[in-house]
């Protein structure tokens, strides 16, 4: 998986990056975190974080981070197949189903989420802590959550028509 082919395909978008200053004799020093949001744009998505004295490597290690982290999510054609919630800490994102040709309807840490799995089509809305990276997590988790109508029937042991 780690060839080069596969890795010139993958969709990494930056969510955050933070600096943070550690006092020192002559003055400040600075480091650099960065949480990149890393998809292939066909159903699978996963996020990463990195730290570095540079904004660069910080965000190349975030997207290799993202890389092995990456996760397979149940996709519908352009959306999901069904509404669901992700937690993650007091952040709640709700993802809704939507027509073709709604788009993504999501803020931006979310958004990042979505596009980077491949989802075209859906609604959501975030509540309670607004910290990006504790949405880039519960959007993770809603996603992870999904079913096939497929897999509910086997789960189920019962026909869905």
């Amino acid at each position: 998986m780690s060839t080069d082919s596969t890795r010139s395909e993958l969709i990494d978008k930056v969510v955050k990056i933070r600096r943070c200053a550690a006092v020192v004799k002559g003055g400040r020093r600075f480091s650099f975190t960065a949480m990149v949001v890393v998809g292939d744009g066909r159903g699978r998505v996963g996020w990463g974080y990195g730290k570095a004295n540079e904004v660069p490597p910080a965000v190349e290690k975030a997207t290799k981070d993202g890389t092995r982290n990456m996760q397979e999510v149940v996709l519908e054609g352009r959306t999901i197949p069904h509404p669901v919630i992700g937690k993650f800490g007091t952040a709640r994102v709700v993802m809704i189903p939507a027509a073709p040709g709604t788009g993504v309807k999501a803020g931006a840490s979310v958004r990042a989420v979505c596009e980077a799995a491949g989802i075209q089509d859906v609604l959501t809305k975030a509540f309670g802590s607004t910290n990006p990276a504790n949405l880039v997590k519960a959007a993770i988790s809603a996603l992870r959550s999904l079913r096939s109508r497929s897999e509910v029937e086997r789960l189920r042991g019962v026909s869905l028509s």
